[in-house]
């Protein structure tokens, strides 16, 4: 299932040259994550204090275009479980259909030990 979240380039988020700084989109992508995850009833502070804390252990991330001040930029979301604790978002930055940048970001899920513990059923349909 694709999630959508938009956004708007603000002045904070770009550099001297007025584009995008690139750790910002970091931040765009973790929005659209967090968003997604909603969708499953409970914001990430209420799956933490459920005893899931859901961490990002590895990402791959390509810049393809360089978004401005001003922009509206979607962020693109999908999830798949890989196993019963790990979870890979597929997620792009778009705007007006064209791709600025593409990510994948896999995720473990611990318990609050640290430990890894399956995702909760709701991840899993």
């Amino acid at each position: 299932m694709e999630h959508r979240l938009t956004c708007k380039v603000y002045y904070e988020d770009t550099d001297a040259l007025g584009v995008v700084y690139h750790a910002n989109y970091l931040k765009y992508l973790e929005r659209g994550r967090s968003e997604y995850v909603e969708r499953f009833g409970k914001s990430i502070w209420e799956w933490n204090q459920s005893g899931y804390y859901i961490v990002v252990y590895a990402m791959n991330i390509r810049f393809k275009r360089a978004a401005q001040l001003g922009d509206i930029l979607d962020v693109v979301s999908t999830f798949t479980l890989q196993s019963p604790y790990r979870g890979l978002f597929k997620q792009r930055i778009e705007r007006d259909g064209q791709t600025y940048v593409e990510a994948n970001v896999e995720l473990a899920c611990l318990d609050p030990q640290l430990n890894l513990r399956e995702f909760p059923p709701e991840f899993r349909s």
